[in-house]
């Protein structure tokens, strides 16, 4: 085949899958709902902290973050995004549209690629744009005696741009689900599964065992990349925590993808 169909066939599916993506009801409101948490949390929180200043304890003083207060809102919006990622695939399997797509592109392997890829330039796009903003609001909270961030400070550009990076993870670990399981509700079920109920369980381990665990945790992990200071001594790096949260996604969707090659639908 030459490259120019090839490239014309890749082109298709991106239109398709873009048009797809778009037509289920649920995705622009939930979409929408984590950008407004994003932004709207760095404003407020912003805005606690600023009011709240004199009240904290010196000790709390010394260790605030003002770049991750700015972020916090991204904590809320991952359940979004993954919900995202998760409907916009188990859509076409609830509507039966599944059988279509794969009637129009056989290619299975394409159509999972693309699929992703237009999920995550979406993603990544708007989710980016949300932190800056929160980081403008948050830090434009920060008067006074509370300390605020530039950009340019340590770790600062990594941080706020490490947020959208963290949230298309998330989507994309949602949409590897979502394949997996080839049910809305499955599919959400193993999506909170893995970012809530696992370090609850984590939790309930004795302290020295969980303490271990807990940093190696997917979200624990990924989330290192839009802190500034680590969370606690036993934390990874923020390039070590994403680069094993990507091998998370990876294997996720590499077993997606094996599944969707084996099954009839």
């Amino acid at each position: 085949m030459s490259a120019r169909r090839v490239a014309t066939r890749w082109r298709a599916t991106a239109r398709s899958e873009w048009i797809k993506l778009w037509s289920v009801r649920s995705v622009p409101a939930v979409l929408e709902a984590a950008l407004v948490v994003v932004v709207v949390g760095g404003f407020v929180l912003g805005a606690g902290y600023r009011s709240g200043w004199a009240s904290l304890s010196p000790a709390d003083q010394a260790s605030f973050d003002p770049t991750f207060t700015s972020l916090r809102g991204v904590e809320l919006a991952q359940l979004f995004v993954g919900a995202l990622g998760v409907l916009a695939v188990t859509g076409e399997y609830a509507t039966g549209l599944i059988r279509t797509t794969l009637a129009a592109t056989p290619q299975r392997a394409q159509l999972f690629a693309v699929k992703a890829l237009v999920l995550g330039a979406v993603v990544w796009a708007l989710c980016t744009a949300a932190a800056f903003a929160a980081f403008a609001l948050g830090q434009s909270q920060f008067t006074g005696p509370a300390p605020h961030a530039s950009l340019g400070g340590p770790g600062v550009l990594r941080a706020v741009a490490g947020g959208g990076l963290f949230l298309t993870g998330v989507a994309l670990l949602g949409l590897a689900l979502g394949a997996l399981t080839r049910s809305t509700p499955l599919g959400l079920a193993a999506f909170f599964g893995v970012l809530l109920v696992l370090p609850l369980v984590v939790g309930l381990l004795p302290s020295g065992v969980g303490d271990r665990i807990g940093p190696y945790l997917p979200g624990e992990a990924g989330s290192q990349l839009w802190h500034v200071r680590p969370p606690s001594p036993e934390s990874l790096g923020p390039w070590q925590g994403a680069g094993l949260f990507a091998l998370y996604v990876a294997a996720a969707g590499a077993a997606a993808l094996v599944l969707l090659r084996r099954r009839d639908v």
